[in-house]
């Protein structure tokens, strides 16, 4: 109903004027102004994204996004390019390029604040990445506060964040990470080979805190109310933490699937970034159907953040479906 004496054009206008309101303040607040020209700042700004499970407190973050170029040479490269624009099509997702985040969570049960892998660090900063300090600082967190750094696996964009300075980033953190992974990651016969990189960061990264890790295996504790299922075929000791507090249950998947509709709608695509494809597409469908059946929240590395949500059983795969105030009321 109008307001007495305004005309329509006018409500309108207020209408519109209110609702961009956050919009112009976050756009205000990110403008520097030189002269009378005013400028973008375009340096990243740290995000996070916080909700309760239980009596556990979960803080997600944005470590940072890449665009990658064409998608098809990522995902479904057992599928023609064509097969796989068109399923971006039918998303109303773009054909030519895809956008990847990061997504590092903080889980505060109390008792234990805990940091599931670790972004990329310092060395991204220089890409745009690497914006876990930020948040942490952002959400009234600081390094100091970690009790225990949990990896799913040893990649890059989960471990480069676990060193700053050449010193522990997190000093007064224990570390779980999984056997099999330290030990394929650590092996003098990665030397020479394609996973020569990943090893060297291993090395620089994880092997010195290795003496305060627990080294643990598929039903492993990682935590109270924290237990490691092995998932492999990402990387071969790739883990997902089932979580539980108060009987409300959350699965941090890691990288088993690494794109909401390439990954989860067709799972049995094969992955470039997977070291054993069948075997990934294998836990792909084991790990999300029962998520699925179960109808648990999930916590994907990669998936659109705030990366939590949900799936179901969707033709021969699952859809996703994103957080909204699941875990508010």
């Amino acid at each position: 109903m109008a307001l007495p004496g305004m005309k329509r054009r006018t409500l309108l206008a207020a209408g519109i004027s209110l609702l961009a309101t956050p919009m112009i303040l976050k756009e205000t607040a990110a403008m520097a102004v030189s002269g009378d020209k005013t400028k973008m700042d375009a340096t990243p700004q740290p995000q996070f994204n916080q909700f309760k499970l239980g009596s556990y407190k979960f803080t997600v973050f944005k470590d940072g996004a890449t665009i990658a170029e064409k998608p098809y040479e990522t995902f479904g490269t057992n599928q023609t390019p064509e097969t796989v624009q068109e399923l971006l099509a039918r998303n109303f997702l773009p054909t030519d390029k895809f956008v990847n985040t990061y997504a590092p969570t903080l889980i505060d049960t109390g008792s234990d604040v805990i940091l599931v892998d670790t972004g990329f660090g310092e060395g991204g900063r220089a890409r745009g990445s690497g914006l876990l300090r930020d948040g942490l600082k952002a959400a009234g967190y600081s390094p100091d506060d970690i009790t225990l750094v949990a990896l799913t696996h040893l990649h890059g964009d989960h471990i480069g964040g676990l060193m700053e300075g050449g010193a522990p980033a997190f000093k007064n953190a224990r570390y779980v990470i999984g056997q099999i992974e330290y030990d394929f990651w650590t092996d003098k016969a990665r030397e020479g080979t394609a996973a020569e990189g990943g090893h060297k960061t291993v090395l620089a990264n994880v092997v010195p805190l290795a003496e305060k890790a627990t080294f643990i295996g598929d039903g492993g504790t990682v935590a109270s109310g924290i237990t490691a299922m092995l998932a492999p075929g990402h990387t071969q000791g790739h883990m997902v933490f089932h979580i539980e507090s108060e009987g409300k249950r959350l699965v941090a998947t890691g990288d088993t699937a690494n794109h909401y509709i390439l990954s989860l709608q067709k799972p049995d695509w094969e992955v470039r970034f997977d070291m054993d494809k069948a075997q990934a597409a294998a836990t792909r469908r084991k790990v999300f159907g029962m998520i699925a059946a179960d109808k648990i929240a999930f916590l994907g590395y990669h998936m659109p953040f705030p990366a939590v949500g949900f799936v179901e059983a969707h033709d021969d795969g699952y859809r996703f479906v994103p957080k909204t105030y699941q875990f508010d009321l």
